[in-house]
């Protein structure tokens, strides 16, 4: 195993197997998303770490019965970063991959969107824990653009109801206690099954079941690579680790040789 970067040497092996690579399967996490502005959760910067109330608002036993975080929620989502983030190095990066006809699919943890503003084909994108760009109902099922139901909450409804049933409204996203849709997690580990190189980027790699695809990728015979500023519990059995910024080193591995 490669341990850290440090050497042109050692990246000249990581950018080796690269380029080498047929199918790269990627797996971003909020690591990814900090230089556009979106922090992470468990960091020391982090969502949770400076706003206990915040991890309660993703708590859906909490939003559903406390109208109180309800309403804290909707003036969260009003002011997320995302609205104004922009992608950054990192994601430009995983878009050129899949230009140079590599990436074979992107399994994100993130809500963002991001990854499809840089320019990576939707198709390609697995957001296993859902998007902040769709509001969906609780009691009914209906969904709808997230947006539209900001401009209520700006016009002053507190805790907007569904127009359809009058159920509860929420962000598309899986909250705590929320199950994962089973199809998107089918998807998201078959197709870790499937390349030659798997590339987890900015994760902690401790939610299940996604952190399951390393182990998968491994098992497949594909190479895996973890780039992610703190340790994680498969660096010992990855081929190599990077503790190098996301922005500074994934251009240079990703970017075509000219």
């Amino acid at each position: 195993m490669i341990a850290f970067m440090t050497a042109n040497q050692e990246f000249a092996t990581i950018r080796g197997w690269v380029d080498a690579a047929q199918r790269i399967v990627v797996l971003t996490g909020a690591g990814i998303s900090t230089d556009s502005g979106i922090p992470d959760f468990r960091g020391p910067r982090g969502v949770w770490t400076l706003n206990p109330k915040a991890e309660k608002m993703s708590d859906i036993r909490y939003y559903v019965s406390d109208p109180e975080v309800r309403r804290l929620s909707w003036q969260s989502r009003l002011a997320h970063p995302a609205w104004t983030a922009a992608p950054n190095a990192g994601h430009r990066a995983l878009a050129e991959l899949e230009a140079r006809g590599k990436l074979h699919a992107l399994i994100t943890q993130n809500i963002d969107g991001l990854h499809q503003r840089a320019g990576v084909s939707t198709e390609r994108v697995i957001e296993v824990h859902g998007t902040l760009h769709t509001v969906m109902c609780l009691g009914c099922g209906w969904r709808g653009p997230m947006q539209e139901t900001l401009d209520r909450v700006r016009a002053g409804e507190e805790d907007p109801a569904c127009l359809e049933c009058s159920g509860l409204l929420k962000s598309d996203t899986i909250s705590f206690g929320q199950q994962l849709i089973p199809e998107v997690i089918e998807r998201a580990m078959t197709v870790a099954a499937e390349g030659d190189l798997f590339i987890a980027i900015g994760s902690t790699l401790q939610v299940y079941p996604v952190a399951a695809a390393v182990p998968r990728a491994l098992d497949a015979g594909a190479r895996v690579l973890i780039i992610n500023a703190e340790a994680t519990q498969f660096d010992e059995v990855a081929d190599a680790v990077v503790r190098v910024p996301i922005g500074e080193v994934l251009p240079r591995l990703c970017e075509a040789v000219t």
